[in-house]
């Protein structure tokens, strides 16, 4: 495993920072730089690794610095936010009820339902000073057979 120069450390490190895998990034590092480094080797260049956990304080730095910027720029992209995604799916559905394609419509409005519904937020509630802690309850739902007249749940 021969050293790597400051350039493809470089890159490395932004490429692991952007959430890029290791596998990723080694052949990105092939083409880039025409150089050979396996899985591994990149893996040492992630200080959120544990193979990464010596890393040098100059890389860990542009490591977090990059991750940052990655993070904030991520938020100006218009398909991550949650509003432009409503707004397009409520033009889809416009668009499949004018066609009359109703299966599509509702699979939207699912896909619209989850959304509204954080079922894609890894976000947890933070109890107030106070508060009583949040118990999941379950609910019982009785299912009626649409085929037969008159089924009672």
């Amino acid at each position: 495993m021969a050293a790597l120069k400051n350039e493809v450390k470089s890159f490395i490190v932004q490429a692991l920072a952007c959430f890029d895998t290791p596998s990723q990034v080694s052949q990105a590092v092939k083409q880039e730089f025409d150089v050979d480094v396996t899985r591994q080797q990149v893996e040492q260049h992630d200080p959120t690794k544990r193979a990464g956990s010596h890393l040098a304080l100059k890389w860990q730095t542009l490591f977090h610095d990059t991750r940052k910027r990655f993070r904030e720029e991520t938020a100006e992209i218009p398909i991550a936010n949650r509003a432009f995604r409503l707004r397009a799916m409520n033009r889809f559905v416009e668009k499949a009820k004018t066609m009359k394609n109703i299966g599509l419509a509702m699979q939207i409005l699912e896909q619209a339902a989850k959304e509204t519904g954080d079922i894609y937020v890894n976000r947890a509630r933070k109890e107030e000073a106070g508060d009583e802690p949040v118990i999941p309850t379950r609910i019982q739902v009785d299912v009626v057979d649409a085929r037969k007249p008159n089924a009672e749940p």
